[in-house]
């Protein structure tokens, strides 16, 4: 039976090879895309799961709370003391409780001195929770020495070559703080499928020297910068642990001055470690995380790319199934019953299916190279390794035979031998209609995608160009260290020398950061000072911050460098703290009394709402205060005019200031752009396989319209003779072909709407799904059509009729 298989599947291709080639091509390009798009989702959904432990690790996260129960912060990471206090209160159910700390250094030997940012502290226990595979020394106690230090086999290489690294001493400066650390031990790097990635596992105890001691660490609920991980016991739940937190935080942190549970301002919760790469984005995360909704999106994508291909495989089967009416009249004569038949004709498509994916395989291997570098994972097709991927193929070449061969079959099969034999036999105004809608509904996605791209498109352009509040442009960003800050009158006079320096400021964080900070604040109302319960972000800035990025002064003033009080007990606020607050205007703010932490003052003036982070977010509620510590970052604004010599004029003078800390400069509106990677991808995907869908669309669309006319030359022929000329039989043959798009758009209009009104959900500033979109999607999907059908109805009406009679 297969052998006969193989003689039919080689006779078609041999007689009809354009709509074998079609269905195979268009099969193949369908399976490609769903394989690279499944490898990536396959890709996501791995994060974490290598872990022996997976199922027994959860993370930390502790958020804070409005008066009204919403939530204004939620963090991916907790304070010092939650770690040990969890697994001492809950010893019957906790294993172990470890603690990372992240960080970016600068370390080396000798000369060889480079920035690192996947440097972690981490208590001693870390490798018994985490798999990581330990190359060389004992995972058991490389941490527990004050000076122990552990590194990827990669960071062996980068810093010793071939030489041996144990024992060898590193010095690592943080801030300015300078502590060495001895190798003992070697790591495999970390796989690329974990939420984080590490390069540096440091000793817990130059972060406990930090803290003033142990039981200073162990008294700070302020500090959240601490990942924390908790191994559960054989057994145990997370539900019962989670149950019982609210109680844990009422135990360790102390009720507020009106008696307020702590509980009832902020809350602990549990995550799966399986689960943070695709749920967990929080307001502060060890490193970007990706999202779930993308997996589903992609997903989709991949269906429906392997329907289109599926669609056109079924519309041109059973479009020619004339071609074959009189092959199943005699095989039924002959003795075959409608099972034999369907199953020879669904033995041809699962066959047509393998060769679809061979072909499929291989434009996978020639285009996975592109493709991980642009989705950024590391994607293999290693058969070896991953045998699961052989049932994945398997099961594919299985869906795609039984979706595009089973009406294909069941319709051919049901020829009646009488009928076809006689010459009397018509294709049914059924099967005509569902033809013609699996057309509706390719064209329907493809439509669909379209609109995607735009919309997409649309947002992107919105966020890289929306007015922010401030100048953004040509904004260099430098660390800040000690030396600097404390002599910043004089660092600036030094840097504004040059004419390409426009001004220098120096802040506690830059726009295109996240807001993590903030402190308890009281504010004058009605007379009375009365405690805000809403979150204010603070910002500690000098008095150029303001000027250095061009922001608006509402009501009030600036900072004054000849104001001594300005330093010690001067506000500035934004619109949305102001209306936080609940005062009028923000000129009634001006001179009322505010009371931030443990400064005491009144504001000084009123800054018009800017966008300090991405447009994901909403503006929050800010102060900015004028400090004498906690400055991390320097803000240079640049004049446009010859800006590469002004770059290397910042780096000589960082050389002659910091020769042994290598300079990275980046800059506002770069850091803004990097937000939106995850949106820049998708529209791109969308962009990619939205026309992998038109392709294929076109293919089939093609297919069909070249055995319509070949079905209708005589009626051209007649009719060309009785006067029509050429556009009219260019209307004639396309108009039904046309009408069926036209239908796809309207069943497409109200999907895309819904759904890309979803995904702009995700940003608090965004687009709207315009009707202008929408019409030239339609039209675009019109327009590729018209050609497509055209190409063969010109060809058509251009054939002499004298021709067309004279082989009749």
């Amino acid at each position: 039976m297969i052998k006969n298989y193989f003689r039919i599947f080689f006779r078609n291709l041999k007689k009809h090879p354009t709509y074998t080639l079609i269905n195979i091509f268009g099969l193949a390009v369908g399976m490609a895309s769903s394989i690279l798009i499944f490898m990536f989702v396959q890709h996501e959904l791995s994060y974490d799961r290598y872990h022996d432990k997976s199922d027994r690790i959860f993370r930390v996260s502790r958020a804070w709370f409005n008066q009204d129960g919403a939530v204004s912060l939620h963090l991916g990471h907790a304070a010092p003391p939650f770690g040990p206090l969890l697994k001492s209160d809950f010893e019957e159910q906790i294993e172990l409780a470890v603690r990372l700390m992240s960080t970016s250094v600068i370390i080396g030997e000798d000369d060889k001195v480079f920035k690192e940012e996947r440097f972690f502290f981490a208590d001693p226990e870390i490798f018994e929770v985490f798999s990581w595979e330990m190359l060389e020394g004992n995972s058991q106690n490389a941490l527990s020495f004050p000076d122990g230090l552990v590194i990827s086999a990669s960071m062996a290489k980068k810093y010793f070559g071939a030489e041996d690294p144990m024992g060898r001493v590193l010095e690592v400066r943080v801030g300015s703080n300078v502590f060495e650390g001895q190798v003992r031990g070697i790591m495999a790097d970390v796989p690329d499928n974990s939420h984080f990635k590490a390069d540096f596992f440091a000793s817990m105890e130059p972060v406990v020297n930090f803290y003033g001691g142990y039981e200073a660490m162990m008294a700070n609920f302020g500090s959240n910068n601490f990942a924390t991980y908790l191994l559960l016991k054989e057994g145990e739940g997370a539900d019962a642990i989670a149950d019982q937190l609210p109680d844990f935080v009422d135990r360790h942190i102390p009720a507020s001055g009106q008696g307020v549970p702590a509980s009832l301002g902020t809350q602990l919760y549990l995550w799966p470690l399986t689960d943070i790469h695709l749920y967990s984005n929080l307001d502060s995360e060890v490193e970007p995380n990706s999202s779930i909704e993308y997996v589903y999106i992609y997903g989709a994508i991949a269906l429906f790319i392997l329907l289109i291909a599926c669609i056109n495989f079924m519309n041109l089967s059973t479009a020619r199934s004339a071609k074959r009416a009189l092959e199943v009249g005699l095989r039924k004569v002959m003795g075959a019953d409608r099972q034999l038949l369907v199953k020879q004709f669904m033995g041809e498509t699962t066959l047509m299916s393998i060769f679809a994916l061979l072909i499929a395989l291989l434009l996978v291997w020639l285009t996975l190279p592109v493709f991980s570098s642009f989705t950024g994972k590391t994607l293999s097709l290693n058969l070896v390794d991953q045998p699961e991927y052989l049932v994945g193929f398997l099961g594919l070449v299985i869906f795609v035979g039984l979706i595009a061969g089973s009406y294909p079959s069941l319709f051919l099969s049901g020829f009646q031998p009488a009928n076809v034999l006689k010459g009397t036999y018509k294709i049914g105004s059924i099967h005509e209609k569902l033809r013609a809608l699996l057309v509706v509904g390719q064209f329907a996605i493809s439509i669909v995608l379209i609109v995607a791209v735009m919309i997409v498109i649309g947002q992107l352009d919105f966020m890289k160009n929306k007015d922010l509040g401030f100048d953004k442009d040509e904004i260099a960003i430098l660390p800040a260290f000690e030396e600097f800050t404390s002599n910043y009158a004089l660092m600036r006079d030094r840097l504004i020398q040059h004419p390409g320096v426009e001004e220098v400021a120096i802040s506690s964080r830059i726009p295109s950061g996240r807001l993590l900070d903030s402190q308890g604040a009281q504010a004058e109302i009605n007379g009375t000072l009365t405690p805000i319960n809403t979150r204010i972000s603070d910002i500690h800035i000098s008095h150029t911050f303001m000027e250095a990025f061009g922001m608006e002064i509402l009501e009030g003033r600036d900072f004054d460098f000849d104001m001594a009080g300005d330093s010690t007990q001067s506000f500035i606020l934004n619109e949305s703290a102001v209306r936080a607050i609940g005062w009028e205007s923000p000129k009634t703010a001006i001179g009322r009394q505010f009371n931030y932490g443990n400064r005491r003052g009144q504001v000084i003036g009123v800054v018009k709402d800017f966008h300090f982070e991405s447009l994901h977010q909403p503006i929050s509620p800010m102060v900015f205060m004028v400090p004498d510590s906690r400055f991390n970052q320097v803000a240079v604004k640049l004049r446009k005019e010859d800006k590469e010599a002004t770059l290397r004029y910042l780096r000589e003078e960082w050389l002659a200031m910091r020769p042994d800390y290598p300079l990275e400069i980046t800059f506002v509106a770069e850091k803004f752009d990097e937000q939106y990677l995850a949106e820049e991808k998708i529209g791109a995907v969308f962009g990619f396989f939205a026309a992998l869908a038109i392709l294929i669309s076109i293919l089939g669309l093609f297919g069909l319209s070249t055995y319509a006319t070949e079905q209708r030359i005589k009626e051209i022929g007649i009719r060309k003779v009785l006067g029509a000329g050429s556009w009219n039989i260019v209307l004639l043959l396309g108009k039904d072909f046309l009408t069926l798009v036209g239908i796809g758009f309207i069943i497409a209009v109200p999907l895309a709407w819904f759904g890309m009104n979803q995904w702009l959900e995700n940003f608090a500033y965004h687009i709207s799904v315009s009707w202008e979109v929408m019409a030239i999607s339609g039209l675009l999907a019109i327009l590729i059509a018209a050609v497509t059908v055209s190409s063969q109805s010109f060809r058509a009406a251009l054939v002499n009729p004298v021709d067309t009679f004279r082989k009749e």
